[in-house]
């Protein structure tokens, strides 16, 4: 089943203008999701809306509003709502060109696949991503989501457009509000250097297929151990290093103490990709 567009509009790149969609570039359906319960008759808890002077109302009688002082509120009908239109609300126009290095990691935040919007929107979508693949620099662009204008880094991919949002400058607190709390600690030149080698040691490849949420995957083990009547078992805490046994520690992880890194079987789509790539490097005999 095709996915369900985020958002629908159009993309614009000075005068070249064509209708797109936003598609979320990432999916939460298979994870783990629990409802409350009461233990006493099994059933699924119904959370009621409730005025705490006229008791329970129903949901679709209820407004927005916007807290101005203490216990008074600017109520807004879902209509006066939608009638707020900014350009951005219909159109990502891209604004300017940077480079990628240049924003900061701490203001990217969703990925966001962007395609043309029906086969009329084909060549102009076209000729946008191509320019942008020669350009080499990261598109920023406006767009209206969820009632927020969001900040849009695109880049090309493939046959399409990869966008993601990018954290407003108020979203991002300044480093110094929690790294000033660091206690000053000088680091031994020794031991940074066998921590340095260990690093060489534990290095590889990006291999995302080979990730799993172990934690996703407890939770699963957890329920199906109490379907199962049985009783589950806790993981055991890690030890902290104490400062004396630190060069000890490192010592013992150098020379193999520590569990060494074993290489992750590739799934089979990886394997064949991996297998193209040394085919192409192969000279001829």
């Amino acid at each position: 089943m095709a996915p369900r567009p985020t958002w629908q509009g159009h993309l614009r790149l000075s005068l070249v203008s064509c209708p797109v969609a936003l598609y979320t570039a990432t999916s939460r359906s298979g994870d783990v999701s629990f409802h409350l319960i009461n233990p006493k008759t099994n059933n699924r808890i119904r959370m009621i809306a409730t005025d705490p002077d006229s008791g329970p109302v129903e949901r679709s009688d209820l407004v927005k509003g916007y807290e101005i002082e203490k216990g008074r509120y600017i109520l807004l009908e879902e209509e006066e709502i939608r009638a707020v239109r900014i350009e951005s609300t219909r159109t990502l126009d891209i604004e300017r060109f940077v480079d990628a290095a240049d924003i900061d990691r701490l203001y990217w935040n969703d990925p966001y696949y962007i395609a043309p919007d029906g086969k009329i929107a084909a060549e102009a979508f076209a000729v946008i991503r191509e320019s942008m693949k020669k350009a080499k620099k990261v598109a920023l662009g406006r767009v209206v989501m969820h009632t927020r204008e969001r900040l849009m880094a695109l880049e090309p991919r493939d046959e399409g457009l990869v966008a993601w949002s990018l954290r407003s400058h108020d979203e991002v607190r300044k480093p110094e509000t929690v790294f000033d709390m660091i206690p000053a600690a000088k680091a031994d030149k020794g031991m940074v250097e066998i921590a340095g080698k260990i690093i060489d040691q534990l290095s590889g490849d990006f291999e995302p297929e080979t990730f799993r949420d172990r934690y996703e995957d407890a939770l699963k083990d957890l329920i199906k151990a109490k379907s199962k009547g049985q009783k589950p078992v806790a993981a055991p805490e890690p030890e902290d290093t104490p400062a004396g046994d630190l060069m000890e520690m490192l010592r013992r992880s150098l020379e193999g103490g520590a569990a060494p890194r074993r290489k992750t079987a590739r799934a089979p789509a990886a394997r064949k990709a991996a297998a193209r790539k040394s085919g192409g490097r192969r000279k001829a005999s």
